[in-house]
């Protein structure tokens, strides 16, 4: 009954798919595809119909999530130690020891709290039949709750009836539990998540999770470590104590000195420091000992072997090439199996026999043949179709699609109240993982049946109605991300008040005056030698080729914001994606002078995103970073335009407000930088009163100037509008 009504009222979503999509985009819930060598951000297609979960059900799962994921942190406990269920002949050492996943840089470790599998993704499928079956176990870097945890807030806000009829249980717990479970495994020291960059395919993921735990968002460059210790460097150099670790890049890239030692994105060090028990690394490094593909085999022993149980979930049925008698199995029955890369993820290395023809079968038998321990094969389950909409007709459509659940493990085991459902684009195609050009789902799984819709006894405590927010305060501000600050305030400005400056000068040309755009391109150091307006406008608003124009102006504000996520808050930084979707939109559609007028929705981006940041509750020592960057744009502008003084005023006591909110502070260079050189150009335009009283804002921001290299940290902070032009 609840399942039925939780399906009709479940359609209502589906005349809401573009609403919710666009909020998507808005957010910029993306994840990032590299194709021919260049990196791509790509919309996570979202479907509105959820997977829906009875309560029972859910129950049944959880306590076999809870079981297999028990059995696989006690499996790592015992191979980096005693090694016991090797001795007893339960696992082959062969597939421990050849296993690519296992590292003897750890062995003999054991993790703060004794937890090496803090966040388990279990992929699941469930057969026509009902069952469940667990296709993967990933222990190493999991990643995809951020989407459902997005797109469940949006679909609340969209049709919140639905969730007033319906009990579902809430999934708004995910960013509690993962922080409580690294909190847990802290030694003591700051939170951060670790990301490898800005073009990582989960960047999305990093930022939003680090804003939603309150931990800070921290690249390679910005730890390092002393005395076998953990350290995250401000953007004055000082150094502030790390507990934990949450790590998104893999282990291979984690530490040169002592993985891979060509990695230009890991923390040298860092591995010492947590073999002496300095900082807790979450996930533990060599997880990947116990999901790798063949060592899936042996889980349900695993399970018998650590916990005396019975498995409560199934394993595929899988077959190891290693084994002889397997061997002979998948040799013989190739054309009918599923072959998977041990060494593969993503849905790559994964193989239909079905899908291969004879010479094509005969080139794998003989790679199965020569390397048996690369391959596993298993039974193809044909597994449930689920309803989602085709983008092209609006009809719902059966494709296939499988479940990643997720169990977080601190001093409590939690399997999170939802998960990642993802869906084939192609009708019957099995693989269905983003990457391969699938999309995803909200997975909603029901309340029990009872009449306030919980257990009885159960209390409301995984929400807080009033989420506490952790303010990110400049102290945990690095020297990069002191300069995005800055930069990302000259942008918006720059994108800002060069549309609002150029109306007037298009109301002349539009009253017959051709020529009335050379005097706004002249003062803008923009060429003036177009054949006709519209050129000119193509050029100024909309070229991305062109590093002067009001598109540039707005990529490059996002490409600062993006990765100020955790300090700006995904709501604010909402405003500079719609500004980046809106000149991006127009440019696509060719526009020129005749839609003109629609660019001044980016001018109200930008003005919201100012007034967001005011609003906020971050340190004011942090807004003044941006404003500081804002004003100083804004006087560079104004002074290329001639205003009159007393228009100068009003932005000279903003940056004066700003600047005295940093008395004390060290600056980053770029502060010096940039008054430096509009002090060179202000006598040429003839403001010299305002260059004596900028001179004393100079002194002060070059004695307390920090120099830092921010090139090789990717801030983007060309002056391209005084290029020099041949």
């Amino acid at each position: 009954m609840i399942e039925s009504a939780a399906r009709k009222l479940a359609k209502e979503l589906v005349s809401r798919r573009e609403e919710i999509n666009r909020e998507l985009s808005r957010n910029g819930v993306r994840f990032g595809v590299y194709k021919d060598g260049e990196y791509h951000d790509r919309l996570f297609p979202y479907d509105p119909v959820p997977r829906i979960i009875e309560s029972d059900e859910f129950d049944r799962l959880e306590a076999g999530l809870k079981q297999r994921v028990q059995a696989l942190n006690a499996y790592l406990r015992d191979i980096y130690s005693d090694k016991q269920i090797i001795h007893d002949g339960v696992v082959p050492e062969e597939f421990v020891y050849t296993s690519a996943g296992y590292y003897p840089q750890v062995n003999g470790v054991t993790p703060p709290g004794g937890v090496f599998a803090h966040i388990a993704g279990e992929d699941l499928v469930q057969g026509e039949d009902g069952r469940w079956w667990v296709l993967e176990d990933n222990l190493r870097i999991p990643s995809g709750a951020s989407y459902p945890l997005f797109a469940r807030d949006i679909e609340r806000r969209i049709n919140p009836r639905l969730f007033r009829d319906v009990h579902v249980r809430d999934n708004r717990d995910y960013s509690r539990l993962l922080r409580k479970a690294m909190d847990f495994v802290s030694t003591g020291g700051i939170a951060v998540v670790l990301s490898p960059g800005r073009y990582n395919s989960a960047f999305f993921e990093h930022a939003y999770l680090a804003e939603q735990t309150g931990a800070t968002l921290a690249f390679p460059e910005d730890l390092e470590v002393v005395d076998n210790r953990l350290f995250f460097l401000d953007y004055a150099g000082n150094r502030h104590r790390v507990g934990v670790v949450y790590r998104r890049l893999s282990d291979d890239y984690l530490d040169p000195f002592a993985f891979n030692p060509d990695s230009v994105i890991g923390v040298p060090g860092l591995l010492s420091a947590y073999r002496a028990g300095n900082v807790s690394i979450v996930n533990a490094p060599g997880n990947g000992a116990a999901d790798d593909k063949a060592i899936y085999y042996f889980v349900p022993q695993m399970i018998r072997y650590y916990l005396g149980e019975e498995p409560i979930l199934n394993n595929a049925p899988t077959y190891m090439p290693m084994f002889g008698k397997d061997r002979a199995e998948v040799l013989d029955r190739l054309g009918e199996l599923v072959i998977k890369d041990v060494a593969e993820a993503g849905g790559y290395g994964v193989v239909f026999g079905s899908d291969l023809d004879k010479s094509e079968r005969e080139d794998l038998a003989d790679r199965i043949k020569a390397e048996p321990r690369r391959f596993i094969a298993q039974e193809v389950i044909q597994f449930r179709d689920l309803e989602v909409v085709d983008t092209a007709t609006g009809d719902t459509v059966p494709r296939k699609a499988d479940l990643r659940a997720f169990v977080l493990t601190g001093q409590n085991m939690h399997v999170w109240y939802s998960g990642l459902t993802r869906y084939s684009s192609v009708p019957g195609q099995m693989i269905v993982n983003s990457s391969q050009g699938g999309g995803f789902k909200d997975t909603w799984v029901l309340a029990p049946d009872t009449k306030d819709g919980m257990r009885a006894g159960e209390e409301i405590t995984s929400v807080n109605l009033i989420p506490h927010v952790r303010k990110h305060a400049l102290q945990l501000v690095t020297a990069s991300k002191a300069d995005n600050l800055y930069w990302l305030g000259r942008y918006t400005e720059r994108a800002f008040t060069t549309l609002v400056q150029f109306y007037p000068f298009y109301d002349r040309v539009m009253d017959e005056d051709a020529d009335a755009f050379r005097p706004f391109a002249h003062a803008l150091d923009l060429p003036e030698d177009f054949e006709d307006f519209d050129a000119f406008i193509e050029s100024f608003l909309y070229d991305g080729n062109n590093p002067d124009s009001v598109r540039s102006a707005i990529v490059c504000a996002f490409n600062n914001a993006v990765i100020l996520r955790p300090e700006l808050s995904s709501r604010l930084l909402q405003y500079i994606e719609l500004a980046l979707t809106n000149i991006t939109d127009a440019a696509e559609r060719s526009a020129n002078d005749g839609d003109i007028y629609a660019q001044r929705d980016v001018a109200d981006n930008m003005l919201a995103f100012w007034g967001g940041i005011e609003n906020s509750s971050a340190d004011k020592e942090l807004k003044a970073f941006i404003f500081v960057g804002k004003y100083l744009e804004r006087i560079d502008l104004y002074t290329r335009f001639h205003m009159p003084d007393d228009e100068l005023d009003v932005s000279l006591r903003n940056l004066e407000a700003y600047a005295h909110l940093l008395d004390g502070l060290p600056l980053p260079q770029c502060f010096a930088d940039g008054l430096n050189w509009l002090l060179a150009q202000l006598p040429q335009r003839g403001y010299d009163r305002l260059t004596a009283k900028l001179r004393a804002f100079l002194d002060d921001f070059r004695k307390r100037s920090i120099m830092h290299d921010s090139a090789e940290k990717g801030t983007l902070s060309a002056m391209n509008m005084d290029a020099h032009r041949p």
